[in-house]
């Protein structure tokens, strides 16, 4: 049996157990492939392991700005799973592996159940207080002040031309 969940037509992750395609164009919610696991033995799935690949860059890992490596062979998996003592709450523990990095990088995130027979869904992607700048070819990060910082060691400034310095 086939199974695609699309969440907010933003994600498509396969569960039938198809491999990885040959030539695909990366996106920015890339390309999931997911595999439902009984971890317990009791004959009910309770985890959904996915696996994503083809991320579109530029990304960034979190809000602190920080890039993907620009190579586009990150690979992001994931556990999505109900908590074993509390079922109104969903775990999803994400890694990151990229080239960028000295070793994966991994968070948990969680989302309660609403108890609400008609709860609101929230699908819409925000980019309100993004404080990542791409200029020309390289990123860079506003600060909580509105100066512009590097994402990295040593990354040169961008081209300022069109700004004439003033005098002191």
């Amino acid at each position: 049996m086939s199974y695609v969940f699309s969440f907010g037509e933003l994600r498509r992750i396969y569960t039938d157990d198809r491999p990885w395609p040959q030539n695909v164009k990366s996106t920015f919610s890339g390309y999931s492939i997911g595999k439902w696991i009984d971890e317990d033995g009791d004959g009910k799935f309770d985890v959904l392991e996915v696996e994503t690949r083809h991320l579109l860059n530029p990304r960034v890992y979190d809000a602190s700005g920080l890039p993907f490596h620009t190579d586009g062979k990150t690979v992001v998996k994931e556990r999505i799973y109900l908590d074993k003592a509390d079922k109104n709450i969903l775990r999803d523990e994400i890694t990151v592996f990229d080239s960028g990095l000295t070793r994966p990088w991994s968070i948990t995130k969680t989302a309660k159940r609403s108890p609400k027979a008609r709860p609101l869904w929230r699908t819409a992607v925000c980019a309100e207080e993004n404080a990542r700048v791409k200029i020309e070819n390289e990123n860079y990060f506003l600060s909580a002040d509105g100066k512009l910082m590097p994402t990295r060691k040593d990354q040169p400034p961008p081209d300022l031309q069109y700004f004439p310095r003033k005098e002191r």
